[in-house]
Parts: C-alpha cells; structure tokens; sequence
C-alpha cells in the first residue's frame, strides 16, 4: 500500500505537472489546492528536490517546479525515494534485499517464487508508467 507520503507526493507532482507554465509554485499553494499540511508537504518537496526531481528558487517569484518532464519521471523511482522496497518480502527485493528469518533455503521456498513473480509484474508496470500516465488520466 502506498504511504501518504508517496500520494501526497503524486499529488503535489501533478499539480507541478499542470501548472509547469506559470513557473515556480510556492508550497503554500500547492498546500492550499491539494489539502495538504504545508510542514509534511516541506519534507517531500525536499527529498523529491535531494533526488533530483525537483528544482527551487528562493525569493520573489520563488518555489519548487520539475527538473524532468513527466514522462521521464517513472512512478517506481518515486515509490521507491519514499516508501522504500515495492517487493512485499525482504528477501525477493532487488535493492533492498534482506534473507528472511525464517526461510532455511530461498531456492525451494514457495512463497520467495511467487512473491518474485510478483516484484517482477509490479516492476514491469511501475517501471514504465511515469508521472505523465497519470496526467493523462485526470
């Protein structure tokens, strides 16, 4: 399930996304339209500014636009910057990977072959749907 962390993130992308010509958006507007708390907003806007994706100008005429454009923005990167691993087991996670507790052999347990089939399906979509897929649809 994605935190609300990562949706306000979307949400906040879009809006940057929609708006990308009138420049750079304050964070305060972005709050005010998507109903969001301007301190927890700060930290997404930060972090999704510390990976890259985002740029700022400070001063008049100030705030945060993309650096990318939404089709060069894959919904997995994000998912990823904030929510961490998309796998659903530790062991199965391609950058995040941990053995499980209670596994004795990876290599004939069930549940790491299905949970790898489905890292692998989640991927395949996340990884080449981007921010603009989701413009498309709103």
């Amino acid at each position: 399930m994605l935190s609300k962390k990562t949706q306000y993130a979307f949400h906040a992308l879009i809006y940057l996304a929609e708006n990308v010509d009138k420049g750079p958006i304050l964070i305060s507007e972005i709050a005010s339209e998507k109903s969001i708390s301007i301190k927890f907003l700060e930290n997404i806007l930060l972090e999704l500014k510390n990976a890259g994706i985002l740029g700022s100008k400070k001063g008049k005429g100030g705030g945060y636009y993309l650096l990318r454009t939404p089709k060069e923005i894959p919904l997995a990167r994000i998912i990823r910057l904030l929510d961490g691993p998309i796998a659903l087991l530790p062991c199965v996670s391609l950058n995040y990977y941990e053995r499980c507790e209670n596994c004795k052999d990876e290599t004939v347990c069930g549940l790491h072959e299905v949970m790898s089939k489905v890292r692998d399906a989640t991927l395949k979509l996340l990884e080449n749907k981007s921010l603009k897929d989701i413009l498309t649809r709103e």
